[in-house]
């Protein structure tokens, strides 16, 4: 077989190749590879294994070859929870954070999501695509190749189209994929706070129709937590989103626990996400149900909750756990997912090995795309990294670049730190 591009020279290579998700003592096998070498064609991945073998196994003229030098590869990172698409920023409300205002407060005193949401609607398109690409840049240099974005600044159905729209747009002009989600049900606008069954007959019969209709999205997303949206108002957005061929995924037991895993469980959502005051009925329930536990170590650091998901019991529940940054402009901070697998290690009491499954093959699984990305295996797309030594662990190194190039699609895009054209 030819190959036009390939990796030589791998000191050591974390195929994560197998079955998936990975569950329990299965979230620890790497599938490690000394000596390495990977080969793709056309993007996709026809050759992964020993560097001894692929010459006598892959035809190597005219292909592109980088010279891993000894270095780790692993494959490229997927951040399945972000909230990109929005416009502003948040930054006297996060320096009232450190001086010791909770969440909740800053929210009741009209910050939070609806500070953002003023702004987002007032965004041209445009201006929308502009952020979001240049958030996309920032992942990409962290080494994520595959990353879920979000709407739910907008919050009315033009905005929220606009908003989905500029997903589209930025995830057309950048190499990274991006998955579009549709979280009109972020929170109750403003103007609509006195009449909440007047904008859930908005979310249900206008902007569900319009989004599904548009094929602008291909999760549905609700925010169930005190104080948002409540189990039945969930439940009636979600059943509405299914009705509409939407895939489901749920804000879930964030600040209190109020029931969302155990309803993400019984509709068969794809992930519940947050999860810190999962009960453990919840957590059996989604494992029962296949249903991904999408955990924000960020998120918790930066809004200073005090504590984190519970990631060992739920993986000793049996169920699948992933990462994601919750990158946003209030309480994700960082897009960063070496950072979200540090504090994961560090806060939620992972190993390394766990908290990579959880950032790669897991969080494949968690958008439905783990036939493609996650793991670096034939016929898979060739996304990978090239770390900037044979250690894996030099990606809990804060503030150290861990990653000295990235590939998309038997590509690479970025060299020695820096973007390419």
């Amino acid at each position: 077989m030819k190959a036009d591009f390939a990796v030589r020279n791998v000191g050591v290579l974390a195929s994560l190749a197998g079955p998936r998700p990975r569950l329990g003592a299965a979230m620890r096998d790497l599938g490690l590879i000394e000596r390495a070498a990977l080969a793709s064609a056309a993007g996709r991945i026809v050759y992964v294994g020993p560097d001894r073998d692929l010459a006598s196994q892959v035809e190597l003229e005219n292909a592109a070859v980088v010279d891993a030098e000894g270095a780790a590869v692993i494959p490229g990172l997927v951040d399945a929870h972000t909230h990109l698409a929005f416009a502003g920023n948040r930054d006297d409300e996060i320096r009232k954070r450190l001086a010791g205002a909770s969440y909740r407060e800053i929210a009741e005193a009209g910050g939070g999501i609806v500070r953002t949401v003023a702004a987002t609607r007032s965004a041209v398109k445009e201006d929308l695509v502009r952020g979001i690409r240049c958030r996309l840049d920032e992942m990409l240099l962290q080494g994520t190749t595959t990353a879920e974005i979000k709407s739910g600044y907008g919050l009315a159905t033009e905005a929220e189209i606009r908003s989905l729209e500029a997903i589209r747009e930025a995830d057309l002009a950048h190499p990274m994929v991006a998955v579009p989600t549709f979280l009109g049900a972020h929170e109750v606008p403003v103007e609509m706070k006195g009449d909440r069954e007047r904008y859930l007959e908005t979310v249900c019969q206008e902007m569900i129709p319009e989004v599904a209709r548009r094929r602008l999205a291909s999760f549905c997303d609700v925010f169930c937590e005190e104080g948002v949206f409540t189990v039945a108002e969930s439940r009636r957005i979600l059943e509405t989103a299914r009705e509409h061929g939407l895939k489901l995924r749920l804000h879930a037991d964030e600040l209190t626990w109020t029931g969302g895993a155990e309803l993400a469980a019984d509709l068969g959502a794809r992930s519940a996400d947050h999860l810190i005051f999962v009960s453990e009925g919840g957590m059996r329930a989604m494992a029962a149900a296949s249903c991904v536990a999408t955990l924000l170590p960020s998120a918790a650091f930066y809004l200073r909750l005090d504590r984190y998901a519970p990631a060992r019991k739920l993986i000793e529940a049996g169920a699948a756990v992933a990462l994601a940054t919750d990158a946003n402009p209030g309480g994700g901070l960082s897009p960063s997912m070496p950072f979200a697998m540090t504090v994961a290690c560090f806060g939620m009491g992972l190993s390394l090995e766990e908290a990579l499954t959880a950032a790669t093959v897991n969080a494949a699984c968690s958008l439905d795309l783990d036939d493609r990305v996650g793991s670096l295996e034939v016929g898979k797309q060739a996304d990978l990294l090239i770390l900037r030594s044979a250690r894996l662990l030099d990606l809990l190194r804060v503030g150290v670049p861990a990653v000295r190039t990235v590939v998309k699609g038997g590509k690479v895009v970025v060299r020695e730190g820096r973007l390419l054209a």
